[in-house]
């Protein structure tokens, strides 16, 4: 059947006076005296893996269908990304424990020689969790294998992660407008968060429908490869997220024959940890 459809399951502080501070003393900022460069080093042999979970067909007893125009999808972001030089693996309808094993396998490689990476996922989805073909597991859980206290050849490097998958099940109707506008880390033993260097692109906003059309792929990854490829050699990261904002919320619209699913409205989510700036090419 063609037309959109959605991706979801289914459808239904410290003491002051321990340093002898008091108020009269003037306040010092938290901020260290050298200047860092602003911008992802890419001084490296390879500027990365991407891996790709591609999940269409779903175990019977799961009751979720399957995701038709998602191989569209795989094999854009495939094309893409193998363009800017990254060295891209796809696994298709991989189970919860597969992807495990695939990203956790990822994570313990040697990544001192590239740097970035990227993992794009395609499922079913719910807040805060990814559909394997057999049952569900919490993003987190994939998203935390690559911490910098668990993936040290990777620390200080952008870790991106590309989100096709629902967040809930509430429909967007959208609403009407006047505007017709349609050496990467520093000597030394500097301490960063585990949780710095990713960025979430979520397809959808938390507790929200993402759509898919079945013979174009997803609304997202569509735009995301459109304005990768116009601008991926030429705008930083956020700028070209930006821009697939701007697609998405302004080029699209449902289109379904399911009560209460027709002219629908989408509005990507991008969710940054970034500490830097970060282009695709030198």
């Amino acid at each position: 059947m063609n037309g959109d459809c959605v991706d979801a399951k289914r459808v239904d502080t410290t003491d002051a006076s321990k340093d002898g501070a008091s108020a009269s003393q003037p306040m010092q900022v938290d901020a260290k005296p050298q200047s860092h460069a602003f911008r992802y080093s890419l001084n490296y042999p390879n500027i990365g893996h991407c891996i790709i979970i591609n999940n269409k067909n779903f175990d019977r007893r799961t009751g979720m269908n399957p995701r038709n125009g998602t191989d569209v999808d795989a094999g854009n972001v495939m094309n893409v990304f193998r363009k800017l030089g990254y060295i891209v693996k796809v696994y298709n309808d991989q189970t919860v424990a597969q992807i495990m094993q695939v990203l956790t396998t990822v994570a313990h490689d040697d990544h001192s020689r590239c740097a970035s990476l990227v993992c794009v996922l395609l499922s079913h989805g719910d807040e805060g969790v990814f559909f394997g073909t057999d049952t569900s597991v919490d993003l987190k859980s994939l998203t935390s294998l690559f911490r910098g206290d668990r993936c040290p050849s990777l620390v200080g490097k952008p870790k991106l992660f590309f989100i096709q998958a629902c967040r809930g099940t509430e429909l967007d109707p959208g609403v009407e407008t006047d505007h017709t506008d349609h050496p990467d880390i520093p000597d030394g033993r500097e301490r960063i968060p585990v949780e710095a260097d990713f960025l979430y692109a979520y397809s959808t906003v938390p507790g929200y429908y993402s759509w898919r059309n079945t013979m174009t792929g997803s609304w997202f990854i569509q735009s995301l490869c459109e304005m990768m490829t116009k601008y991926g050699s030429e705008l930083e990261l956020l700028q070209i997220m930006t821009r697939v904002n701007h697609k998405v919320a302004l080029d699209f619209e449902s289109t379904s024959n399911m009560p209460g699913f027709d002219a629908k409205k989408q509005i990507p989510c991008i969710v940054s940890m970034l500490t830097k700036e970060m282009y695709f090419t030198p």
